[in-house]
């Protein structure tokens, strides 16, 4: 396969010094979706996830649970994989910062900018939030705490080694620039522009001796690499970069994607490029910083006590009910409100009330008219042919939307559909149809065309609700194969007539 039919994405990886809550969820759910599109399109994907266990915080919170470290966060990646399971997450693999290969290579990385002088020892003294594992001046402080998280920071003093950030300020900069989809949306790109790159870069402190969970510098083992350094390597250990097996490497680098939350997009379009400049590699195609889920105005967070638990909402609603609301009701990229009523809004008005019931009443129509089976399609009149050309349009808008990371208007074009296949059964009023014996050809043109936009809708919600397609598969006949292709979507009329369709129960039950 050519290199430009690959397609790399990832997310960050995880920092297991707690269980995820839903905003979590949101981001990883997004990138599946997004594998699932490239996959059925015909792109070989490598999805990568994980998560990134070593660092001070990890150290204090294992002793005050009385277990090592590894112990700590061996019990929470378990968790974290049942959840992945759960939400369906197709990952391609899950790296741990904890594995051996990705601490070996981490360790080839860091002496590798140490012997061409891009790190240097010194002596660290300034302000270090713990909980986000990071540095701050006196000026990027708020009320004295830290800017990302809010909460008190220790002030650090320490021998270190340090990476020569500013070395690289101007050729960021320049990088950006010329690059305008490099850092997305917009004004995440303005910001770290305006609020950190032009004011001037800080060398970087990269290993901490305060603390010993972490990956040893091999040739100085009193120090630890900083954590970031470590975590944002992991893009590339992850395919073998700087071994004698990096096929996967050399095949899908440079990523295509890296999603983060707004709060690491710091990390990722200034720290991770430079340390990738420093290497001599590409820097990743695109870093987007989708917004936060928050409710009643904040951040989700342990603190605030605002946390959801995204196991116990697949539990009452269904996992792809969730997945539908994360990916429709906020745009990728801005903050949006999460309540259980929005949730519930969304279930009983998209997926029951308008999916559903197209669903359940076209099936329920050909059996009820033709016994179950699927009839034949005569002379197409003008609604008709607004209808298919709506359908064979839909895939296309999809396909520019999804490029985009534009889910939300994605799924709208695809209820768009919906609503007018809807619409479609209320203009020809198939019960009137069956009344007239000289309509019965015209009532299975309308039933036939309904199973078919049905098919066509059922492969285009496939990346977002992996269960819902074959549900709708059993009801109208099918099973996964040559008419549930992407391919499938570009003629009207691939589902065959004396297909023998059969309805099941409700696909999403109204919420009371």
């Amino acid at each position: 396969m050519s290199k430009d039919k690959t397609y790399y994405i990832t997310t960050p990886i995880y920092y297991p010094s707690d269980k995820l809550h839903i905003g979590h969820s949101y981001t990883t759910v997004a990138a599946d979706a997004m594998a699932r599109f490239k996959r059925m399109t015909g792109y070989d994907v490598w999805f990568l996830t994980g998560t990134d266990e070593h660092g001070e915080k990890i150290e204090r919170v294992a002793r005050q649970h009385n277990v090592t470290p590894q112990q700590y966060v061996d019990d929470i990646v378990s968790w974290i994989k049942n959840l992945w399971e759960t939400m369906d997450i197709s990952y391609d693999q899950f790296i741990r910062t904890t594995d051996p290969e990705h601490m070996k290579i981490v360790q080839t990385i860091f002496n590798r900018l140490y012997e061409q002088e891009d790190i240097y020892k010194g002596e660290y003294e300034g302000w270090y939030c713990t909980p986000c594992e990071a540095f701050w001046t006196e000026l990027q402080l708020v009320n004295g705490k830290c800017p990302d998280c809010g909460r008190p920071v220790e002030r650090v003093r320490e021998e270190a080694y340090f990476f020569k950030l500013s070395k690289y300020q101007d050729r960021l900069i320049e990088y950006i620039e010329t690059h305008p989809d490099f850092i997305q949306p917009a004004s995440r790109r303005n910001e770290m522009l305006n609020n950190f790159l032009r004011p001037g870069l800080e060398d970087l402190c990269v290993s901490r001796t305060s603390f010993s969970w972490g990956i040893p510098v091999t040739f100085d083992p009193k120090h630890v690499i900083y954590v970031w350094i470590d975590a944002l390597s992991n893009y590339i250990t992850a395919l073998g970069a700087f071994t004698d097996h990096d096929e996967a490497f050399r095949k899908y680098w440079p990523a295509d994607v890296h999603l983060v939350g707004k709060e690491i997009v710091r990390f990722h379009t200034i720290i991770w490029p430079a340390i990738l400049m420093a290497l001599g590699l590409e820097l990743p195609k695109q870093v987007f910083g989708h917004g936060w889920l928050v409710m009643d105005g904040g951040k989700m967070s342990k603190s605030k006590g605002n946390v959801i638990d995204p196991l116990k909402l697949v539990e009452q609603y269904g996992v792809d009910a969730v997945r539908y609301f994360l990916l429709r009701e906020v745009p990728f990229g801005a903050d949006g409100n999460f309540s259980n009523e929005a949730l519930v809004n969304r279930i009983n008005s998209d997926l029951a009330n308008d999916l559903g019931n197209l669903v359940s009443r076209t099936v329920a129509m050909v059996e009820k008219y033709f016994g179950g089976v699927l009839p034949v399609p005569s002379t197409a009149q003008s609604m008709d042919d607004g209808l298919k050309s709506m359908a064979l349009s839909t895939p296309k808008k999809m396909e520019e939307l999804m490029d985009k990371l534009q889910f939300s208007n994605a799924l709208s074009e695809i209820w768009a559909l919906v609503a007018r296949s809807n619409k479609y059964i209320d203009e020809t009023m198939p019960w009137v149809l069956a009344r007239d014996e000289a309509q019965k050809e015209r009532l299975g043109t309308v039933l036939y065309n309904l199973t078919e936009v049905i098919r066509m809708i059922s492969v285009m919600i496939q990346p977002y609700m992996p269960n819902t397609s074959p549900m709708i598969w059993r009801q109208i006949g099918l099973a996964e194969g040559p008419t549930t292709s992407w391919q499938s979507l570009y003629d009207f009329g691939a589902i065959e007539p004396g297909t023998m369709v059969k309805k099941g129960p409700a696909l999403f039950p109204r919420i009371q």
